[in-house]
């Protein structure tokens, strides 16, 4: 455990996700404890939303919300970080990357309470040394990552509770840890290197299933896949 562990806290995050996570009950037992022991290892706070249980496929697994993304951020970089955060670009927002004198920037000037269409989302790391990194993703490339890898209940096919309910968090959260994979994090332990890399929401086992337009129908698509084919003449005689 992390020096910083907290057995009290621990005791209330387990509470928590006992009391709020649906269908726990049904799920192995053996992961409702994982996914504790995950929050626990990064210091993590399921009480304040800074990491979640999601029931999948019978099992309770562990994410990461936003703000425990940018927690570990801060926390675990080699290289000293002031600051880091993600935000939503809407329409009528101005956001403009530019390079000046061969440095890379970004300038960014939201609508005031602005609740417009999302267009995309930014996430910026700067480092205590002036230097900064940044990475942009428009919606469309983080709703390819969403429906194809991200993970679904098995009886409603529903996203999890944090794209239902927070979409917007989970759109900083998918930029952030792309810009991640560039900042480099020195866990202590290996469990929590693990804990990190189980936490994204993203099952990228699953297989994508390639589209193509049909001749036929211009707004459909076809979705290649296996057949069988079938003797007719079998088939008349039953």
């Amino acid at each position: 455990m992390p020096r910083s562990f907290n057995k009290t806290r621990f005791l209330q995050n387990c509470m928590t996700v006992l009391q709020e996570t649906k269908d726990i009950e049904l799920c192995n037992p053996t992961s409702v404890a994982r996914t504790m022991l995950k929050g626990a290892f990064l210091g993590l706070d399921f009480f304040n939303r800074e990491c979640y249980a999601v029931v999948y496929k019978g099992s309770v697994e562990f994410q990461t919300d936003y703000k425990g993304e940018v927690k570990l951020a801060k926390k675990y970089s080699t290289k000293p970080v002031r600051e880091v955060y993600a935000k939503l670009v809407r329409e009528g927002d101005e956001f403009a990357e530019e390079i000046i004198s061969g440095n890379q920037t970004i300038n960014f000037k939201p609508k005031p309470f602005n609740n417009g269409e999302i267009l995309g989302a930014f996430a910026v790391v700067n480092y205590m040394d002036g230097t900064m990194a940044y990475d942009t993703m428009s919606k469309a490339e983080i709703e390819i990552i969403k429906e194809n890898f991200s993970r679904r209940s098995k009886q409603s096919g529903e996203y999890s509770k944090a794209w239902v309910v927070t979409p917007g968090e989970m759109y900083k959260k998918t930029v952030l840890r792309r810009l991640c994979k560039n900042i480099d994090l020195d866990f202590d332990t290996i469990e929590q290197q693990q804990a990190f890399e189980d936490a994204g929401d993203m099952d990228f086992n699953q297989e994508i299933k390639p589209q193509q337009q049909s001749p036929l129908n211009t707004n459909a698509v076809v979705v290649d896949g296996e057949y069988e084919e079938v003797n007719e003449n079998k088939a008349e005689q039953t």
